[in-house]
């Protein structure tokens, strides 16, 4: 039965609400998407990015090669964030300086705290309260790593990075949330900017960032109606941008593992879509209607390790998006005990025997539709609490029955250094209306 109007309405305006569902809706945007390369970029997991999927309904359709896209309603939606999603002026505006002493003081303020924190600890004689004490000390120095991050930083990747004149803006700070990631021990930052022009303050953009261990690790540009105000003109050739913006953030980064970035570039004639390797450094072009991303990643023994990498997406020649892991993860295997093939038939056999709760009633008895999977992915990933990458297998496949939800597939991830089943989740296979 075709979805009524309502109900697209219902689903747009409930997308909108959630950030994940907005991050979702603005990377296939830009171009179609891999399920695990979403979960990667995300820093979600499956099951979460299965359940923002699916919340997603007919906004989000999957194609044959296994890849989500935006439907109509989809690019209708995305529409309808960069006309709605200008943040409100929730305080008052302020300049770098002030927000410099703001940060200042925040920072100076957690510093108090953890040497009360330590001057209490003192006081107990009991050794567990004693144990306690020294944890939530611990996770205190781990956040107050991030509040270093500060407004120059900030500046300083707009100048370097995109070549935004910030003094024709007013820049309202919007957000800055510290969390301590477990997951990768580190602690994250998480800013969100609002820059509107002097001349037309109604003409905004929005700039998010994200560090991790005060280290640049995430960077979306947001665009109203306008275009960035920039220093200089920034070279008209995409080739040459992309090597001026990658100089630009080994200046800014100051990282050794940019060189050789920046050398496998420089072998590149053309923007078409290819995938390039020198030595440990694979670099993989895609091109897709004036958006054309750059993806530099760790390659070791035909496998290409994407979280260990450096990213970069071009819309009409401007950087939009950028994200950075090269720095935080490490390579904990290399090890394939099995193959592709084992791998298919592992995912197979698992989910003769899986059992899954939908709607809070459990499901078992699951059966495959023969042949070959909808796809196969190897996408390295983390193993517990670790930043080490391992060699997984992601598979697809299609259910024989429908089940509440509309749930029609199962994806399977599978560590090919073990061979052992991480995890599974249920999945929607969606099509355009």
């Amino acid at each position: 039965m075709p979805i009524s109007e309502e109900e697209i309405y219902s689903i747009m305006f409930t997308s909108l609400k959630h950030p994940v569902r907005r991050k979702i809706l603005r990377m296939l945007a830009n171009k179609p998407m891999p399920f695990m390369v979403m979960v990667e970029q995300l820093g979600v997991s499956t099951s979460h990015l299965t359940y923002h999927l699916e919340s997603l309904g007919e906004l989000v359709s999957k194609q044959d090669d296994g890849t989500y896209k935006l439907s109509t309603f989809g690019v209708a939606t995305v529409s309808a964030m960069n006309g709605v999603e200008e943040a409100p002026q929730i305080e008052q505006k302020r300049r770098w300086k002030l927000e410099l002493k703001w940060k200042a003081a925040f920072g100076a303020l957690l510093i108090a705290v953890i040497l009360l924190a330590g001057m209490a600890t003192t006081q107990y004689t009991n050794i567990n309260s004693l144990s306690e004490s020294k944890s939530a000390l611990s996770l205190q120095n781990k956040q107050l790593l991030s509040t270093g991050t500060g407004p120059d930083k900030v500046y300083n990747f707009l100048e370097y990075m995109t070549a935004t004149d910030v003094r024709n803006y007013t820049v309202t700070l919007d957000s800055d949330v510290i969390n301590y990631r477990s997951d990768f021990n580190v602690a994250e930052e998480t800013i969100k900017y609002t820059l509107a022009t002097v001349v037309t303050p109604q003409t905004s953009m929005d700039v998010n960032l994200r560090f991790r261990n005060n280290h640049f690790s995430r960077y979306d540009l947001i665009l109203g109606e306008s275009t960035p105000i920039l220093i200089s003109n920034v070279p008209s050739d995409l080739l040459q941008n992309v090597n001026l913006t990658l100089r630009n953030y080994k200046t800014y980064s100051g990282d050794a593992y940019v060189t050789p970035m920046i050398n496998l570039l420089s072998t590149v004639t053309n923007t078409s879509t290819h995938t390039y390797i020198d030595g440990n450094m694979a670099l993989q072009i895609t091109n897709s209607a004036g958006t054309v991303t750059f993806y530099w990643m760790y390659y070791q023994e035909g496998i290409y390790f994407q979280s260990k990498g450096l990213m970069m997406t071009f819309q009409n020649n401007l950087l939009t998006v950028m994200t950075d892991g090269y720095f935080l993860f490490t390579i904990g295997s290399t090890s394939l005990a099995i193959s592709q093939d084992q791998a298919i038939s592992i995912a197979k056999n698992y989910v003769k025997t899986m059992s899954y709760q939908i709607q809070g009633q459990t499901y078992s008895g699951f059966k495959v539709v023969s042949g070959d999977p909808l796809s196969t992915q190897m996408v390295p990933h983390t193993r517990g609490n670790s930043v080490a990458l391992i060699p997984y297998y992601f598979v697809e496949l299609k259910l024989t029955a429908i089940y509440p939800s509309g749930y029609n597939e199962v994806g399977i991830g599978i560590y090919a250094d073990t061979g052992q089943v991480s995890d599974a989740n249920m999945l929607i296979s969606s099509s355009e209306t």
